[in-house]
């Protein structure tokens, strides 16, 4: 991702695909996708859900601009499984996303070549299914300001349509926003130029 880019490609909500093969099932599941801590448990839940599979292969794909991703055969022939999920994820150019193909093994050997297209196709299909949105790349700042300086803040939140996360109104108030990242060095600049007011970068999103 550019500097002057900033927005990504990603996926709604969860879907499902399903591809057979000689016998052989592989149902991919696809979900938005941000905090690799919940990785556990999803696989969990469809461990849970299919006792009677015999692999649970995932990929994902994490951050706007892409870099962070993961793959895992388990105990298909490497990269037979996650790899090639992985590389649907990066012809749609989409990120943010976990998918997980649940096989069901038929009694029939696929062969290399067979298991990746079948991994690919249950993939893609759950790809199809799902409808990829535009999302921007926004950043979070903390505004701390007095309580007289409220109008000017809050006029210049109206005026860039800015998203109040949360707001502390005292003596001295803080609110959290977020603004996309391409107007961070205006709307900052901005507030910073009124006189007393503090803005402290809190997290990208």
């Amino acid at each position: 991702m550019s500097l002057f880019d900033d927005t990504y490609k990603t996926i709604e909500e969860p879907s499902e695909g399903i591809f057979r093969d000689k016998g052989s099932k592989f149902i991919a599941y696809a979900y938005p996708f941000k905090d690799e801590s919940k990785l556990k448990e999803i696989i969990a839940l469809l461990k849970a859900e299919h006792p009677k599979a015999r692999h649970h292969c995932w990929a994902y794909r994490l951050t706007p601009d892409r870099t962070v991703f993961r793959v895992n055969d388990d105990g298909e022939p490497s990269g037979t499984a996650g790899r090639p999920i992985l590389n649907v994820l990066l012809s749609q150019d989409i990120t943010n996303l976990l998918v997980v193909v649940v096989r069901y093994f038929g009694g029939t050997l696929l062969g290399v070549p067979g298991l990746i297209n079948a991994y690919k196709t249950a993939t893609q299909e759950a790809i199809d299914n799902n409808v990829i949105v535009e999302r921007t790349v926004n950043d979070i700042y903390a505004v701390h300001f007095d309580y007289l300086q409220m109008n000017d803040v809050m006029k210049i939140v109206k005026e860039y349509d800015l998203k109040v996360l949360s707001q502390n109104f005292d003596t001295s108030c803080t609110i959290h926003i977020e603004m996309r990242k391409l107007q961070v060095n205006e709307l900052v600049g901005k507030l910073e130029s009124i006189e007393g007011i503090e803005v402290d970068y809190l997290r990208t999103i």
